[in-house]
């Protein structure tokens, strides 16, 4: 798994999977954001997978879908609203990464 740092407090990452999350744990992440559709390739874990890993140990997982026919503003709204309240550090994922950057850059410009 690749995993970028943004700023000290926000990371993103490609897909995870459930049996990822304790490690994601172990490596200091304190809230996970998915910005991935459910059925979006087949094969992908769903996010109620991957939220059940993350309750078992403690994360809070934070869901924020976004697709071709998303309100990118409401997204970004939704995310920076999110990023107020959880505890950093945050792990947001989707299929790349590229989704959310794109809605931390985006969610940067809000005022919640």
């Amino acid at each position: 798994m690749s995993i970028r740092q943004l700023t000290p407090e926000f990371f993103v990452a490609g897909q995870i999977t459930p049996e990822d999350v304790p490690a994601l744990k172990e490596h200091g992440f304190a809230s996970l954001i998915c910005n991935r559709p459910d059925g979006e390739e087949p094969g992908q874990p769903t996010v109620a997978e991957v939220t059940k890993a993350a309750e078992e140990i403690g994360l809070e997982l934070v869901f924020i879908p976004v697709d071709h026919s998303s309100d990118l503003h409401d997204a970004a709204t939704r995310t920076a609203d999110a990023l107020k309240r959880l505890p950093a550090p945050v792990l947001a994922y989707c299929r790349s990464g590229a989704r959310s950057t794109t809605l931390f850059q985006a969610a940067q410009s809000i005022q919640t």
